[in-house]
């Protein structure tokens, strides 16, 4: 029963960390404007 009750708590512990993370703007989640430069290798 405690492992069922610390999972629990875990398990809230982990949202609320995600939810405030979402509130606070973690990421602004914007690409880049300007295309990735690569280059594809010389098949023979």
């Amino acid at each position: 029963m405690r492992a069922l009750v610390a999972a629990d708590a875990g398990l809230a512990a982990a949202c609320a960390l995600v939810f405030a993370l979402t509130a606070l703007g973690g990421s602004k989640g914007e690409t880049s404007p300007e295309p990735l430069l690569t280059t594809v290798p010389a098949h023979p």
